[in-house]
């Protein structure tokens, strides 16, 4: 298993914890625009709350401009996760092969993204000239101008690949890939009228079959959803592949998702002033002396970091550094360390503000205050069930000559981590309220954590405050490439008629509501192991949430039941890629770790059945 972990990627890794690779120098000019881009993003939004909130005055404007500046930071930052290796991808079933093959597969993979790139860029230009037909309502000026990023981004992605290419592939391997690519190209394009009498045959066939096998070449998940799509619509049906990048720019560019940069953004700053250390420090005070304290220390940091970081590595990549001494000290083994921090992370994933749940409201059209009220009393009960099991286990642990804190450092802890600590209760209370948008809070966050940050944490240097723009502009464009992907392939699932047919299967199921919710939990579970909680939301809830609402169930409900579920199937071994991500920040094998998880999975599966059983728990504060 050490080697599928060797090249682990994930959207939220911040740069300090696990080095992310510098940019080409070529690549400079980008990261200072895109630098840019979110600063403009950070202070338009702001200035549009102040003139809302303080004058009364809403600025028109705002919004549009917001939007232009996301696409584009959005396309450019999916470069810069080229360059620097951050897309997301699967590299398990590359460590099983000899290096010789390895670097074959490797090779074929950016040859099938160079092509897919090389195929849509021409729609992409099209695209883009078709809509500077169209005049922006605030602004007055062309719609062209906004989506002229996706031709843009493209192009410069594909200028990255072919560099690649030339970097690291031999030359017989780039030969017979490009060989490969187009056989399979001929051959899809002489059979494609058989093809098309196939009907939903092709759905496996393209869709999950496509998709899979670009998966196991280690291929980018973003690119995945967009090669499987685009042998769909290409190969199956008459369809222009301008739709497609329609459906990209649809599914990259709601208003709701100009959050995701700015809690990204939100979760560095959280790292690179140790605002997070002084919640640990805190609760090790409170908790420290007892017997499970330090397990209790670390699930409970978990808990209140994620309220401020909405990002399962930053928390814990902020978790893991500060505690893992000092439970080590205590006798805590290794493995069991790895398995209640991947764990602990899965049960914070609901706490405000989660980038899952802002996704989840952007697709689904359910309301962002409900599910953050509800995200946050799943997160307790599982907590409570994570606790339970871990101080079972520390029942032969030494606490030595350990005593508990005197008030007076308690008190001064508590001081130093007040205010990180009102943190993660002024993101939830606002944006529970109904007070702002998830948007809003964001920005207002960022700036009261940096303000935070610099005065009483030591502050932040400018170079490692522009490190921190463009990791997150890296970080941003991998999400939203896979937002855009994924809404594609969803989009052509839905016109095929597949969606229907599921929805008329499902919702005769033998048992009623439960029956349904216990095989979503299991699709969901299996998707969570293999993509990642935030494409499989995008690619299933379309299809999901009509059924759900037609069999009777709440749709917060169904919403934390199939997040807790993704949550679980991430950190599930031997597929699922937070367990492998847990283990590398905490240096610990995974071959080691393994064994020691499933009781911590099994417990979490315990309160996922009483979450899905029970209504009232995500229901009861709404």
């Amino acid at each position: 298993m050490n080697a599928a972990t060797d090249e682990i990627n994930d959207f939220a890794v911040p740069a300090e914890t696990l080095e992310a690779k510098p940019g080409s120098a070529l690549m400079k000019p980008v990261e200072v625009i895109s630098a840019g881009l979110l600063v403009s993003i950070i202070g338009m939004l702001l200035t549009g709350v102040v003139s809302r909130y303080v004058f009364s005055r809403p600025i028109v404007w705002i919004d549009e401009a917001s939007s232009i500046a996301f696409l584009w930071l959005a396309m450019l930052g999916t470069a810069i996760a080229i360059d620097r290796s951050e897309h997301l991808r699967l590299t398990m079933f590359l460590g099983l092969l000899d290096e010789r093959k390895r670097q074959f597969a490797e090779t074929l993979g950016l040859v099938l993204i160079g092509a897919f790139i090389l195929v849509l860029l021409p729609a992409g230009y099209e695209y883009a000239v078709g809509e500077m037909e169209i005049t922006s309502s605030a602004l007055n000026i062309p719609v062209g101008y906004r989506v002229s990023a996706i031709a843009i981004g493209m192009a410069l992605m594909l200028a990255l690949v072919c560099s690649q290419v030339v970097k690291s592939a031999k030359l017989s391997d780039l030969a017979g890939a490009v060989a490969i690519v187009a056989l399979i190209a001929a051959t899809l394009w002489f059979l494609s009228p058989a093809l098309k009498s196939l009907g939903n045959l092709n759905i496996l066939i393209f869709l999950i079959g496509g998709a899979a096998l670009c998966l196991m070449l280690g291929v980018p998940i973003a690119f995945c959803f967009g090669i499987a799509t685009l042998l769909f619509l290409g190969f199956t049906t008459s369809m222009p592949l301008v739709v497609m990048i329609s459906r990209m720019d649809e599914g990259m560019s709601s208003l709701i998702l100009l959050s995701v940069p700015v809690f990204v953004l939100l979760g560095c700053i959280l790292d690179a002033t140790g605002m997070g250390k002084a919640i640990v420090g805190f609760l090790a005070s409170l908790l420290g002396h007892v017997k499970g304290g330090m397990s209790f220390v670390l699930l409970g940091s978990l808990f209140l970091v994620s309220g401020i970081s909405g990002s399962k590595v930053s928390d814990m990549a902020t978790v893991a550094p500060a505690l893992f001494p000092e439970m080590k000290r205590r006798g805590h083994k290794p493995k069991e360390m790895i398995a209640q921090l991947a764990t602990g992370a899965a049960m914070a994933d609901t706490v405000p503000p989660s980038i899952v749940l802002i996704v989840l409201g952007s697709v689904a059209g359910v309301s962002i205050a409900a599910l953050f009220t509800s995200g946050f009393a799943i997160a307790i009960v599982l907590l409570l069930v994570l606790a339970v099991l871990a101080r079972f286990k520390a029942q032969g642990e030494n606490v030595g000559d350990m005593r508990r804190a005197s008030m007076a450092v308690i008190g001064k802890t508590a001081l130093i981590a007040a205010p990180a600590l009102v943190l993660p209760f002024i993101i939830r209370s606002a944006v529970s309220s109904g007070a702002a948008t998830a948007t809003e809070v964001s920005t207002i966050a960022v700036l009261y954590a940096f303000i935070i940050g610099v005065v009483l944490y030591g502050g932040i240097s400018l170079r490692k405050l522009y490190a921190m723009l463009v990791e997150t502009a890296a970080m941003s464009g991998a999400i939203l490439l896979i937002l855009g992907t994924a809404a594609a392939m969803a989009w052509a699932l839905t016109q095929t008629g597949f969606a229907f047919q599921l929805r008329d299967m499902l919702s005769g199921l033998p048992g009623g509501w439960f029956t349904f919710m216990l095989v979503s939990i299991g699709l969901f579970l299996l998707l969570g192991c293999v993509l990642e909680g935030l494409p499989a939301i995008v690619l299933l809830a379309p299809i999901m949430f009509p059924i759900s609402r037609a069999v009777g169930i709440n749709d917060i409900h169904y919403s934390m039941v199939i997040v807790t579920a993704m949550n679980i199937g991430l950190m599930a071994p031997p597929i699922g890629v937070g367990f492998y991500i847990a283990c590398k920040i905490g240096n610990v094998s995974p071959d080691e770790a393994m064994g020691a998880i499933w009781p911590y999975l099994a417990a979490m599966v315990v309160g996922l059945l009483a979450i899905a059983a029970v209504p009232w728990f995500s229901l009861a504060f709404l």
